[in-house]
């Protein structure tokens, strides 16, 4: 199984919001908002949480998402 990154702080420092920010625009508990932001990979993240991330930030999956590790 591979890692992957979110990209969620370079994404949110382009808009100049914070991850509290980011939290309340994409309905995603903070907590979750943080350890996607600060994890360096993970091997499973939320399909939905991803969605919704991309849409607030107007990206792609493909963008929002790197592939650390296949």
């Amino acid at each position: 199984m591979g890692l992957v990154r979110l990209r969620i702080r370079e994404l949110a420092r382009e808009k100049g919001w914070t991850m509290k920010d980011v939290s309340e625009r994409s309905g995603l508990v903070y907590s979750t908002v943080r350890h996607y932001a600060r994890s360096p990979g993970m091997a499973t993240v939320d399909l939905t949480a991803i969605i919704k991330l991309a849409r607030i930030f107007d990206v792609m999956v493909e963008d929002l998402v790197e592939v650390l590790e296949e």
